[in-house]
């Protein structure tokens, strides 16, 4: 009996997710555990495996397409079933779909083409041998395929057309469809040639490019950055300290740390665990801003902010103050690691108060990281460079800017946020005294 493929939901604050590739395809057989398709969350990406077998009976949304979690996706039973009913039960495509799938081709100059109302039975049939052999395969309701090849012709995009909007009969309705009506399958060699127009045409102009739609985290992570310079008043701060303890601690780490068992510690890490120390005391900068009113927050869930092939992902360190400097260490480079391999889940990037992004392995001195909605606050750490003293002697000065929510926050406590963190980097060898 044919059944439904839904739309998991991969945690509570998910509402929507995007289909990036289908790995099966109308018609195909379908074991159990063979992969379906694959789709996107806001910052994750999952496969979805097949809970039965059978034979992939109709996909009812298209790669790219936002499926609301629990939706129907695609229709798995026995090969030739009526599924009709339960086709015309699913919601129209048309009504959730949010952006073309996220393919990367050669921009192409195509020609037009003119779609014919769907052959009526008893009416000639024009068809291409190759969209009669894969109307056949696949069980096309014929009654609804529009041709648009030349001269009135059905051609095989026609057949995939009325597959993709889920137009399924079954095969032996497609046999008793071609027995009823004369059909024409030879092609002209001036036929043949039209049909190839008509698919495509590639320019070679030297003003070719390639178009690449966005894919569901860059949309994502787009609205967001939107919303958040859109919807927030917001101001950065720019200060430096004087790293050399932060810098001498690191090269004892590195000499006899990992011997101690410590790890590999890096300076990022050691500035995540000086913000640990430092938010509690500002309950305002340690915060989410949700319709006029403060989350503020009881622990420093930091966000950390990982450069991945997939776009910006930021997973949440949830109570980082309750953290040795070693064991907050192992944890962003867990999280770090769990985003490039884009295994986080969406619970694992939710619920921060702050967050911190690095751009000073890059080489960058100062720059203006936007706020992540709905925090109040986030903290760009800066590359090291050397300045020079009244003495003639230079030193290592680490630049932080913190940007934040001018609506949330006034200057001065974000002023004094910014100074006592770096007053803690500065001295990092008592801030882990205390």
């Amino acid at each position: 009996m044919a059944q439904f493929v839904i739309m998991p939901r991969q945690g509570q604050s998910v509402e929507s997710c995007i289909i990036t590739t289908w790995h099966k395809k109308v018609g195909d057989t379908v074991a159990e555990g063979d992969i379906l398709f694959s789709y996107e969350t806001d910052k994750s990406a999952f496969d979805e495996a097949a809970q039965v077998s059978g034979t992939m009976l109709a996909i009812l949304f298209e790669e790219g397409d936002v499926v609301p979690c629990l939706d129907n996706v695609c229709i798995i039973g026995e090969a030739g079933e009526d599924i009709s009913a339960m086709v015309a039960a699913a919601p129209a495509v048309e009504a959730v779909a949010e952006a073309p799938a996220a393919t990367e081709e050669v921009k192409t100059e195509v020609a037009p083409v003119v779609t014919a109302a769907p052959v009526q039975a008893g009416e000639l049939i024009r068809i291409s041998p190759r969209a009669k052999n894969l109307a056949l395969q696949t069980g096309v309701d014929m009654t609804k395929v529009a041709p648009t090849g030349p001269h009135g012709r059905i051609i095989e995009r026609d057949i995939n057309a009325a597959l993709d909007a889920g137009y399924v009969a079954n095969v032996a309705a497609v046999e008793a469809f071609l027995a009823g009506n004369p059909i024409v399958t030879e092609e002209t060699a001036e036929e043949v040639a039209a049909e190839k127009k008509a698919e495509v045409v590639v320019s070679d102009d030297v003003r070719a490019y390639e178009e690449e739609a966005l894919s569901g985290v860059r949309r994502v992570i787009a609205r967001q950055m939107h919303a958040s310079l859109s919807e927030m008043a917001q101001l950065t701060l720019n200060a430096s300290f004087d790293a050399t303890a932060l810098m001498n601690f690191r090269a004892s780490l590195k000499a006899s740390g990992e011997a101690l068992g410590l790890g590999k510690i890096s300076l990022n890490d050691m500035v995540l665990f000086a913000v640990s120390r430092t938010l509690l005391n500002y309950p305002e900068i340690n915060a989410n801003l949700v319709d006029d009113k403060f989350r503020k927050f009881k622990h420093a869930n930091i966000g950390l902010a990982v450069d991945t092939e997939r776009g910006l992902l930021v997973p949440t360190l949830f109570a980082s103050e309750k953290l040795s400097l070693t064991d907050l260490s192992a944890y962003a480079k867990s999280a770090a690691a769990k985003a490039r391999e884009g295994k986080l889940t969406p619970d694992e990037m939710s619920g921060g108060s702050f967050t911190v992004t690095n751009l000073g392995s890059l080489g960058i001195e100062s720059f203006t990281p936007v706020v992540n909605p709905p925090q109040t606050a986030i903290l760009g750490v800066c590359a090291i460079t050397y300045r020079l003293k009244a003495d003639g002697t230079t030193y290592p000065a680490m630049g932080l800017s913190l940007t934040f929510d001018h609506r949330a926050i006034d200057g001065a406590p974000a002023a004094r946020f910014l100074s006592d963190l770096c007053r803690a980097l500065e001295n990092f060898g008592l801030l882990l005294a205390k």
